[in-house]
């Protein structure tokens, strides 16, 4: 089974280009549905390899499998064809019983789901015995955010008079105006930017490509930044190539997804918001804020990349109160 796992993690690096924490994600999943499979006797003898066959096999390596997830594979092997669909049903109360959230739950079913869709194209098994097992049904959890006044106090926040300042507010307006992932801002270049058009270019999930506009005042920020970028950017006081990251950290590198966190953490302090949300948490302000204002689902859709409307709609249930007060106020009989 685990050639087959490599197999899989090995298409998804390289075909549907995901990323470094998917390829981990579905690594695990697939590693602890394989741990399940050999404590209930699905794991078969098989001869030991010889020495010279054990040595080749210890230098071969997966994308995200390592040599001790490989440990014993030498003496045990799993059938795939042998899985039906009440093994994944007994795997999934398994979970269950050792207390795995809901959540996780349908992440782990989900990944099986793609696991065996990949071996019935590859012919390793006739059908796919995930495809049939129910997704447990979730909790509705209205995404965490702030209000227009809690943003505004939290974009005042940072102070511009240094580099620092001035890269803070500038992260953090552009998070606002553009409602983009936290890993698309990480990764955004100063060649990504076209300020006089106020358009940003953001590759998303699976190397998909969009344009968002921003807003003048995220504009105003990014330019300040912009012109003091380079006292981030040791290399550039050299004459070497500088970096073409467009938010840096003190050393002229690009910053990370805790450091970002750090930022936003820091700033929501001293706004007096305390740790109300996460870098994601100003996504779905933007995305809240644009529907209160009247955009369309489908438009709010294709500004956060999202690839079905059923994500995007997530936030009608936020706005209820505001639905509400329009109902009221519009309609003839209210």
């Amino acid at each position: 089974m685990l050639e087959q796992m490599e197999a899989f993690l090995s298409y998804l690096q390289a075909e549907r280009a995901s990323s470094p924490h998917t390829l981990k994600n579905y690594a695990s999943d697939l590693q602890q549905f394989r741990s399940f499979l050999r404590k209930n006797g699905f794991a078969r003898a098989k001869p030991v390899l010889s020495a010279v066959e054990a040595c080749a096999e210890s230098h071969r390596s997966g994308p995200v499998l390592s040599e001790v997830e490989r440990g014993d594979t030498w003496q045990q092997a799993i059938d795939l064809a042998e899985i039906d669909v009440l093994t994944v049903r007994a795997f999934i109360a398994d979970l269950h019983a050792n207390g795995i959230a809901r959540s996780s739950i349908a992440r782990k079913l989900a990944t099986l789901r793609s696991f065996f869709r990949y071996l019935c194209r590859e012919a390793v098994v006739q059908a796919n015995p995930a495809k049939l097992v129910s997704t447990p049904k979730l909790p509705t959890r209205l995404p965490p955010h702030l209000s227009v006044d809690e943003v505004d106090r939290l974009l005042a926040a940072p102070a511009d008079h240094d580099v620092r300042g001035a890269r803070d507010r500038a992260i953090l307006e552009l998070f606002y105006a553009s409602g983009i992932r936290l890993s698309e801002l990480i990764g955004l270049d100063v060649p990504h930017l076209d300020l006089r058009e106020g358009l940003v270019k953001v590759k998303g999930k699976g190397n998909r490509e969009r344009i968002v506009p921003i807003g003048s005042k995220a504009i105003a920020a990014l330019r300040r930044y912009l012109n003091r970028r380079g006292e981030l950017n040791p290399a550039s006081k050299r004459g070497r190539l500088a970096s073409r990251a467009l938010f840096l950290n003190r050393l002229g590198g690009r910053l990370s997804t805790r450091s970002i966190a750090r930022i936003l953490l820091t700033h929501l302090k001293r706004s007096g918001l305390g740790p109300k949300i996460t870098p994601h948490g100003l996504r779905h302000s933007y995305a809240t804020h644009l529907l209160e204002a009247g955009a369309d689902l489908r438009a709010i859709q294709e500004l956060l990349g999202h690839s079905r409307l059923s994500t995007t709609q997530r936030y009608t249930h936020v706005n209820l109160d505001h639905l509400m007060a329009v109902y009221d106020k519009a309609h003839p009989r209210a």
